[in-house]
């Protein structure tokens, strides 16, 4: 494990959809979240620490350090036991639950980088205040949600089959937004990074999990979706230089034709007010 970080963090990223659902609501029939009073689309935060997690799993192929705690489909008492196990012998219980968090961060990359809730009855392992944060991915301009329907040229069982006298085609629907280009801003803390022990070597991975991870979450419902950009801003202290909203003002999109909707990434300018930038901040563009 290398050392630990010394700078505060902000970061914009900016990723698209075409002709893809970036993200179902389960409770809307799994539609293109929007939110109804702008008609801009949402990406939840839980929805791109998935992919996140997803992409440092797919990569690090269960290096020691660097497992995923939320799996898919995981029971978690489960995933905190070998934690437990490595503290068997220490008999006051409030020790005990230190030692396992300490153990829960040192092992697992996710717990380290985004924190965890496991303070639980059975193998309690307290909580995590996480230093990576972020915040709901919003579209820069609104998004129509729409629905195709589709046709499956065959049945699940002959009971559907004579249900249907042998035509054997199960009509269905699939929901999708044309084009949308979505921003999302990060947060990174110092401070509670050295409570975890997310390193310099974690956050270069986050980096290219961020540029990549698209690239392998691939499937029928997301269409088309990229990284398009990555803007980082970093501080020359652990508590930071500037507020992250100054910072974050200063990338601006603008769409180049006012009239017209917009369907690629071409139909935007990226503005980032480099001359306006406070003393002690570096701004990096990674992507």
């Amino acid at each position: 494990m290398s050392g630990s970080m010394k700078n505060r963090y902000e970061f914009v990223l900016l990723f698209d959809v075409k002709n893809g659902n970036p993200n179902g609501d389960p409770d809307a029939g799994n539609l293109p979240r929007i939110d109804p009073e702008t008609g801009h689309g949402i990406v939840t935060d839980v929805c791109l620490k998935r992919k996140v997690r997803n992409y440092i799993e797919l990569i690090q192929k269960g290096e020691k350090y660097y497992n995923i705690y939320v799996q898919e489909k995981a029971i978690l008492t489960e995933r905190r036991a070998p934690a437990y196990e490595a503290v068997s012998d220490e008999k006051d219980t409030s020790v005990k639950i230190s030692k396992a968090r300490k153990w829960m961060c040192r092992n697992f990359f996710d717990v380290r980088t985004f924190g965890a809730v496991m303070s639980v009855k059975e193998n309690n392992c307290g909580q995590v205040r996480g230093p990576v944060q972020f915040a709901f991915a919003q579209s820069i301009d609104p998004v129509v949600s729409l629905e195709a329907s589709i046709t499956r040229m065959a049945v699940e069982t002959k009971k559907e089959s004579d249900s249907q006298s042998g035509d054997n085609r199960t009509m269905g629907r699939k929901a999708y937004v044309p084009y949308g280009l979505y921003r999302a801003h990060g947060f990174i803390s110092a401070p509670l990074a050295e409570q975890t022990g997310f390193s310099e070597k974690d956050l270069k991975l986050l980096w290219k999990a961020l540029k990549n991870m698209f690239d392998h979450d691939r499937s029928a419902a997301r269409g088309e979706m990229a990284a398009q950009k990555l803007i980082v801003f970093k501080h020359d202290s652990e508590l930071g230089n500037a507020p992250a909203h100054k910072l974050f003002d200063m990338v601006r999109i603008e769409k180049r034709e006012k009239s017209k909707p917009p369907r690629a990434f071409s139909d935007y300018d990226v503005i980032v007010e480099k001359s306006d930038m406070p003393q002690g901040v570096e701004l990096i563009e990674l992507l």
